[in-house]
């Protein structure tokens, strides 16, 4: 039993430094997103991160350990991968470099679910049923920002594939 709890241990310390970084990285995206509803979400999941850290060092507390972070490199890459994102956004059309920082919070959210869910099995394979119960909370959080993500993207996908037809019909006007 003593393994899995210190595996649950290193989950969390593993997804503590994930969540310090998303607390830098969200305000980021926010100000570079255009689409005001996408702005909103990365506020929004700014505040929800601020509280998942807070459950996260209730979990610790529940366990009887520091919360102390270990450092994500999975988290890191992401991050960085994100700030690229951004970067190359400043090149794109409003609703290009949307979509890319929609692609790569998807990516993190994707990452935060499986993380998750690891910790909240754990959790429950041991009988620590009150962390578990606040992992499933942030779970859900995740599951929920990742749902949003994708109907975000939804219209600008139309909106794009509208624009680019228009391209093309005028390029093959232009043609003849």
């Amino acid at each position: 039993m003593n393994q899995l709890k210190d595996l649950l241990v290193d989950e969390l310390r593993d997804l503590l430094h994930a969540e310090g970084q998303l607390l830098t990285a969200l305000p980021k995206m926010a100000k570079a997103a255009h689409h005001p509803k996408l702005k909103e979400t990365f506020l929004n999941h700014l505040h929800q991160t601020e509280g998942q850290v807070e459950r996260l060092k209730a979990a610790f507390d529940l366990l009887g350990e520091k919360p102390e972070p270990k450092p994500c490199k999975a988290m890191m890459g992401l991050v960085t991968e994100g700030a690229e994102t951004i970067k190359e956004g400043e090149e794109r059309p409003m609703i290009a470099a949307d979509l890319g920082l929609i692609a790569a919070a998807q990516r993190v959210e994707h990452y935060e679910i499986s993380g998750y869910g690891t910790a909240r099995s754990l959790a429950r394979q041991i009988g620590e049923t009150q962390v578990a119960r606040l992992l499933t909370q942030t779970l859900g959080e995740e599951e929920s920002a990742d749902f949003l993500l994708t109907e975000l993207s939804k219209p600008l996908m139309q909106e794009a594939s509208s624009a680019m037809s228009k391209t093309q019909r005028k390029s093959a006007k232009a043609g003849k």
